[in-house]
C-alpha cells in the first residue's frame, strides 16, 4: 500500500511530503500521539496545520472525469451546483488543441461524495489529480467556483501552471447569494417524485427562471433502484454556501499568464474589479463577451473560444 502524509503550514506555503512508506496499516496519523487509527484505505493519506494552526487530515479522491482532444493538458473546473458534463460542447472547440480533462469537484456530478468542502480540500483535489494523470504542468480554465479554486491553485502551486483563465468570477469576496437555489433544490420531494417535470414544478417556486432550472436538472438522476436522486452532494454544499464567496489572499501575488473571462450581462466582475483584479495578477488581462451572461461558455460558446484560443496560444 502507498501511503503519503504531509506536514503543511499552509500560511507559510511550505509542504514537506514524505511518500512511499511502507509497514503500516491504513490510518490517520495523530501528530499528538504518535499512532495510526484505523481506516478505511484510501491512496493517499495527508495529514497538517490549517492557516489556524488547527490538526487536518485529508484522504486523497479518485474524481470523476472525461477526456477528449489531443495536445498539451488542459483541466478544466466548472462551477457550484455544476458538473464536468456542463462543458462537453465548448471543450469540441479546444479539442482539437488540447487534451482536456473534465472533472467533476468532490461533492458534484460523479465524484464521490465527502463531509467536508472547502477550498484548501478543492486546490489539493486539483493537485491529486494531475499527480495521478502525470500531470506536470497543465493549463487551467475555471468557471465561477471553479476560477476560485484556479485561483488559489495558482497562489500555492504556480509552477504546476502554463496558463490561466478565470470565468466570470473575481478574487474579492461574495455575499452569500445561492439561497434560492438551496431552497428550490430542497423543495423537490425526491423520494416521491416520479418524473423530471414533476421535479421542475416543484422548484419553479423557489427559481423561476428556466434556463437555471434545467441547468440544475442536471443534476437529477435514477439510481439503480429506478429512485430519483441528486448526483450533488446538497446538504454539504448548503453548509458550505458562505464560504464558496470566500476571497483569494489579498496578499496573494500572482505572475503566471492570466485571462480574465466576463460575461457582459454579468455583475460578478464589477468596474471595480476589473481595476483591483491587476494588483494581484500583475500579468493578466480582461476581455469581455458580448451578450453573455454568468455562464458565458454555454451562451456564447463560439465567442469563448475565440477569445481564449489566442492567449493559450501566445498570440494574444
Amino acid at each position: 500500500m502507498h501511503i503519503t502524509i504531509v506536514f503543511a503550514s499552509l500560511r507559510q506555503g511550505i509542504i514537506i511530503e514524505i511518500s512511499g512508506i511502507g509497514g503500516f496499516e491504513s490510518g490517520i496519523w495523530d501528530a499528538k500521539k504518535f499512532k495510526f487509527y484505523d481506516l478505511l484505505i484510501h491512496t493517499t493519506i495527508e495529514i497538517g496545520f490549517s492557516p489556524f494552526n488547527a490538526l487536518f487530515c485529508r484522504m486523497s479522491l479518485q474524481l470523476n472525469y472525461k477526456e477528449i482532444g489531443s495536445g498539451p493538458p488542459l483541466i478544466i473546473l466548472h462551477g457550484v451546483f455544476g458538473s464536468g458534463d456542463n462543458w462537453l460542447t465548448v471543450s469540441k472547440l479546444f479539442s482539437p488543441f488540447f487534451h482536456i480533462y473534465l472533472v467533476d469537484q468532490r461533492n458534484h456530478g460523479r465524484s464521490p461524495k465527502t463531509d467536508d468542502f472547502s477550498y484548501d480540500l478543492l486546490v489539493e483535489d486539483l493537485k491529486d489529480f494531475a499527480d495521478q494523470h502525470g500531470l506536470k504542468t497543465f493549463y487551467l480554465i475555471g468557471h465561477s467556483m471553479g476560477g476560485k479554486v484556479a485561483m488559489k491553485f495558482a497562489s500555492r502551486y504556480p509552477e504546476r501552471l502554463e496558463k490561466v483563465v478565470i470565468v466570470d468570477i473575481a478574487p474579492r469576496h461574495y455575499n452569500p447569494h445561492h439561497q434560492e437555489i438551496i431552497n428550490g433544490l430542497k423543495a423537490v420531494d425526491i423520494p416521491n417524485i416520479t418524473s423530471r417535470i414533476e421535479a421542475e414544478n416543484q422548484m419553479a417556486t423557489f427559481i423561476p427562471e428556466m434556463d437555471v432550472r434545467q441547468f440544475l436538472l442536471k443534476n437529477l438522476f435514477r439510481d439503480g433502484q429506478g429512485k430519483f436522486d441528486w448526483r450533488i452532494n446538497l446538504p454539504v454544499l448548503e453548509k458550505a454556501v458562505e464560504s464558496i464567496g470566500s476571497p483569494l489572499d489579498p496578499l496573494c501575488r500572482i505572475s503566471i499568464p492570466t485571462l480574465f473571462v466576463k460575461g457582459e450581462n454579468s455583475s460578478y466582475i464589477s468596474q471595480l474589479d476589473e481595476l483591483q483584479i491587476p494588483q494581484q495578477f500583475s500579468n493578466s488581462m480582461i476581455v469581455k463577451i458580448p451578450n453573455a451572461g454568468h455562464w458565458v461558455q454555454a451562451e456564447q460558446p463560439q465567442a469563448f473560444a475565440d477569445a481564449i484560443l489566442p492567449f493559450f496560444n501566445g498570440t494574444k
